[in-house]
């Protein structure tokens, strides 16, 4: 009878176990992921090694917005993060370090900081075309976003890979929970 007990035990610790291990796979596979910020093309913004959580579900009920900041894979082995500037059907150009989508002038909040500590003759963003970048597109196609680096100066992004296919999008992230003293939401103005 005890040993009966005790193996109903340690099925009863097993079946935990692998429920809690499957539930964390679906979680991971599905819904949220962690990541690792690596290097600095998304200061001020994101700093080095900050760790977030990817939301992997929010794209499959809305399309990328505006200014997200993403994660997608840019290889095979190796995912980028950087954030959403142009959307499906815009023409993108940067000129005198104003962003213009469709020809309008378009505010950039989360660049402030950076444009307020420019010298005079400082560039933040090199000026450029949606038609001189690799694919030569007239506007971005649809099923596919534009995006940029928040450190125009030192970041691999549409300005050098082309346009970027929305099911490459891994997902959104906007929540920073490491180091601690950097734990913060970031969203569109920051």
């Amino acid at each position: 009878m005890a040993k009966r007990k005790k193996r109903n035990e340690w099925f009863d610790w097993i079946k935990a176990l692998l429920l809690a291990f499957g539930l964390a796979f679906i979680v991971r596979m599905f819904l949220f992921a962690p990541i690792v910020v690596d290097g600095p093309s998304m200061l001020p913004t994101l700093h080095d090694r900050d760790q977030m959580i990817v939301n992997k579900f929010s794209y499959h009920f809305q399309e990328p917005e505006r200014y997200d900041i993403v994660v997608f894979h840019a290889s095979a082995q190796k995912d980028f993060i950087k954030r959403v500037i142009g959307l499906p059907g815009e023409h993108v150009a940067v000129e005198d370090n104003v962003l213009y989508i469709d020809g309008e002038e378009v505010e950039e909040p989360f660049l402030n900081e950076q444009k307020d500590n420019m010298k005079s003759y400082q560039t933040l963003t090199n000026d450029f075309t949606l038609e001189a970048l690799p694919g030569g597109h007239e506007v971005i196609p649809e099923g596919h976003v534009f995006v940029l680096g928040d450190n125009r100066g030192n970041s691999t992004d549409s300005r050098m890979l082309g346009v970027i296919p929305i099911e490459q999008i891994v997902g959104k992230t906007n929540l920073i929970y490491w180091p601690f003293n950097r734990i913060q939401i970031v969203g569109k103005e920051d």
